[in-house]
């Protein structure tokens, strides 16, 4: 089996890239890896801009893969705020491409995943938070607005040209190496920079009150690997835990895996023009096709990121 994972330098991408490789024993043609995943030489490594048709079409006619991995975005929340422009090209643009790039090469039908967001149900009603992939979707920022998007081209492909491809609404994920954009990276990040002495004993947040469903990343692409195998063609999938925590308590947790006594102030630029209360992920349907289940618990992603980061401050990394 060979695999292709478009926006293998992000995050996820990383992740992704080893656990097809150490766990699947896939075959991997990944894009833009960052430099020390480049150094483990277990994979096909390509230069790809999604927002070039024509080499995309190059690329898939020279590696054929079985698999495609559709990774490329710009995935934060605050950034498309800023950007809704670039947002939207690269994010809708970016897949557009890939989908007619596959369709029009003749005797070639790929499994796709088009990787979307939690972020898609957005504003929900007040006596709601457990959302299924029937949930209607009311996307309540361009980040959420550009995926819902996606997955409504990655549906309408599907069943027009028949074209294998499932879609994701993949969940908050973090773990080490995650940018500090991100809110558990951020108070990881302040955190550490607090415990080596190179801030003053003050964490800067957005909204506590938030409640988001958290997964750790090596379960959640160990997911994308199990609907590459077992998922319905298209069909949408929640990935996530089923659980949410209120962002008070990650970061309450973080600051005691520090051991140290750690003041919050809020901090004007953090807060979002709108977020949402309370969400997290039904994933029945994804337990049921794939027998999938999280297993790596939140505090031990939370240790492990602390402890990235007191080593980057460090110089250790």
């Amino acid at each position: 089996m060979k695999a292709m994972v478009i926006g293998a330098a992000g995050f996820v991408g990383g992740y992704l890239a080893r656990h097809l490789k150490q766990e699947l024993y896939w075959k991997t043609v990944l894009t833009k890896l960052p430099e020390e995943t480049l150094n483990e030489r277990f994979c096909t490594i390509i230069d790809l801009d999604v927002l070039k048709p024509d080499d995309i079409t190059a690329v898939l006619l020279e590696h054929r893969p079985d698999v495609i991995f559709h990774l490329a975005a710009q995935s934060s929340v605050a950034l498309s705020w800023k950007n809704p422009q670039m947002t939207m090209t690269v994010n809708v643009m970016g897949c557009i491409n890939l989908l007619e790039a596959v369709r029009n090469i003749e005797g070639y039908n790929p499994r796709i995943l088009l990787i979307g967001s939690g972020e898609e149900y957005g504003h929900l009603p007040p006596d709601v938070s457990l959302v299924s992939e029937e949930t209607p979707l009311h996307p309540g920022n361009p980040y959420a607005v550009t995926k819902v998007t996606q997955n409504l081209f990655g549906a309408m492909y599907a069943k027009a040209y028949g074209m294998e491809i499932v879609m994701v609404r993949a969940f908050n994920h973090i773990g080490a190496g995650q940018q500090p954009q991100f809110v558990a990276a951020d108070f990881c990040k302040q955190t550490a920079e607090i415990v080596c002495g190179k801030r003053e004993n003050v964490i800067r947040t957005g909204n506590l009150s938030a409640k988001r469903d958290f997964t750790d990343v090596r379960d959640v692409v160990r997911a994308y690997g199990l609907l590459a195998q077992r998922g319905r063609a298209g069909e949408i999938y929640n990935v996530g835990s089923g659980k949410s925590i209120a962002i008070e308590e990650l970061l309450q947790e973080i600051i005691r895996l520090s051991g140290l006594h750690i003041r919050t102030e809020t901090d004007p630029g953090k807060l979002r023009p709108a977020d949402i209360p309370d969400v997290r992920a039904d994933i029945t349907k994804l337990q049921k096709d794939t027998g999938w289940s999280p297993e790596i618990p939140l505090w031990q992603t939370l240790c492990e990121m602390l402890a990235y980061f007191i080593k980057e401050q460090k110089g250790e990394r």
